[in-house]
């Protein structure tokens, strides 16, 4: 017997697998565990990160290293916009402090397409940061992972 290769759930998606598979990419990036990131992703997959363009997922463990190298204590809520057969979008926010202690809060939206199994092969991401301070974090207390995530 064989293992099940790939990633469940598989497209096409409900509305019920694509939140299952949200949750699935925030508990991993909150994790900060690059490999297991990367993991997710086919072989060949294009990622556009900001104004970074990456290919493949040795290239974006490589990626991962570097943000959390330098995006300290890092916090991260993904919640479903919307999606298709195989596509799903999604809004996020987190938080995360450089190495002087200053905090921010970024805020972007991410597109993403997979593969039939389940791995996504397509990531595109726009993202924006504001500074804040440490009394304005919103995740940093034991209720940080709300369903709720306003604007601000």
């Amino acid at each position: 017997m064989s293992a099940v290769q790939g990633r469940p759930p598989f497209p096409p998606f409900s509305a019920e697998t694509a939140k299952v598979k949200v949750k699935a990419a925030e508990d991993a990036w909150n994790s900060r565990d690059a490999g297991r990131v990367a993991a997710a992703y086919t072989e060949d997959s294009h990622w556009r990160n900001r104004d970074e363009f990456i290919r493949g997922r040795a290239g974006i463990k490589l990626f991962l290293e570097r943000k959390w190298a330098r995006e300290l204590d890092y916090r991260l809520r993904k919640v479903l916009w919307a999606f298709t057969d195989r596509r799903i979008a999604v809004r996020f926010q987190y938080e995360w402090h450089d190495a002087a202690g200053q905090w921010f809060r970024s805020y972007g939206n991410e597109l993403w397409e997979f593969a039939d199994d389940g791995l996504m092969r397509r990531r595109e991401a726009s993202i924006n940061d504001v500074a804040i301070r440490a009394d304005e974090r919103r995740f940093a207390s034991l209720t940080w992972l709300t369903d709720e995530l306003p604007l601000r």
